[in-house]
């Protein structure tokens, strides 16, 4: 990472404190700036069988308890490509600007996202906002830290919304749209690094018993992409939710980062949710080039002719 990389990012730019939010909303005798606080949970329950994929959106649990001047978007309908053969494919990038613009955010508005405290939810929609040009900024912790540090949560659903139409566009964006790299992998491209046609790391961000076969998928047949490597999401959190130290994100990430910092390096999971937990941690890291493979497996695995394996990793030499 190099202070000119226009795609390199510090923490304080990415990741925001419940206090840093607060003030942010007026709630700490600051002005309130213009914010749109947007709540990204989706639920996905635990397969109880192979390919038993089940999801619901998050608000109602947002109902229960936000922060207020929130509001909740289901990432299963919104900032999503319907017409996309898998769940929560990610849309073009003009559709991105113009959903969020639609919300009532511009050039001048401080995005902030986060979710019940997986994060990853939080993680996903500031990927797919980082790919548009647009930054956002994520409540470290989400509505857990949110709550642990004191400050209010309302109650009741959403207001019907007033019609909205964008008075101004995020031009800015738009225009750097052909010299910005995508931050998504396709399928021809993990094939390619699966079947070593292209140098490369593929990692799969999901816990070992899904990367080796041993537990239950929600997807079509268990197991991993075969040349991928192991680097699981969940340490990239403290025990409290808040992502870890930035030191300790670049010796996690470091385990499974090639020599070659030029190679490409591609993360993958079960649907492209949690592998942005790690994309986020790569970037903290200084590897602000990662790309996700937004199919994951079950793009993968839906095609009978591509390979998976199952069973612990062999050693590397």
């Amino acid at each position: 990472m190099t202070a000119a990389d226009p795609l390199a990012v510090h923490r304080d730019s990415v990741l925001l404190t419940p206090s840093a939010l607060a003030a942010l909303l007026g709630l700490r005798g600051h002005a309130p700036r213009e914010v749109l606080l947007l709540d990204a949970t989706v639920r996905l329950a635990r397969p109880e069988r192979d390919g038993d994929y089940r999801s619901e959106s998050g608000e109602a649990e947002w109902a229960r308890a936000h922060i207020p001047g929130s509001r909740h978007v289901d990432l299963r309908t919104r900032f999503t490509d319907s017409g996309a053969a898998y769940h929560f494919g990610h849309p073009a990038r003009e559709a991105t600007r113009a959903e969020l613009a639609a919300l009532g955010a511009t050039p001048d508005t401080v995005v902030v996202l986060y979710d019940q405290g997986a994060l990853q939810w939080a993680t996903r929609l500031w990927w797919t906002l980082r790919d548009a040009g647009v930054p956002a900024l994520i409540l470290d912790g989400g509505l857990p830290a949110w709550r642990a540090a004191g400050l209010p949560v309302v109650t009741g659903p959403a207001p019907t919304p007033e019609p909205h139409t964008p008075t101004r566009e995020f031009t800015a964006a738009r225009d750097g749209d052909g010299a910005r790299p995508s931050h998504w992998a396709s399928l021809d491209e993990v094939r390619a690094l699966s079947e070593g046609r292209r140098e490369g790391t593929l990692l799969c961000a999901l816990g070992v018993d899904q990367f080796e076969g041993t537990a239950y998928t929600r997807y079509a047949r268990r197991g991993r992409i075969p040349g991928s490597r192991s680097l699981p999401a969940h340490p990239v959190l403290e025990a409290n939710g808040t992502v870890r130290p930035t030191a300790e994100l670049a010796a996690y990430t470091a385990r499974s980062v090639p020599v070659d910092l030029n190679a490409p390096l591609v993360l993958y999971c079960g649907g492209g949710i949690s592998a942005t937990l790690v994309a986020l941690a790569f970037t903290l890291a200084g590897r602000p080039d990662v790309r996700v493979y937004d199919g994951s497996l079950e793009e993968w695995t839906a095609d009978p002719h591509l390979p998976v394996l199952t069973g612990p990793d062999a050693p590397r030499l």
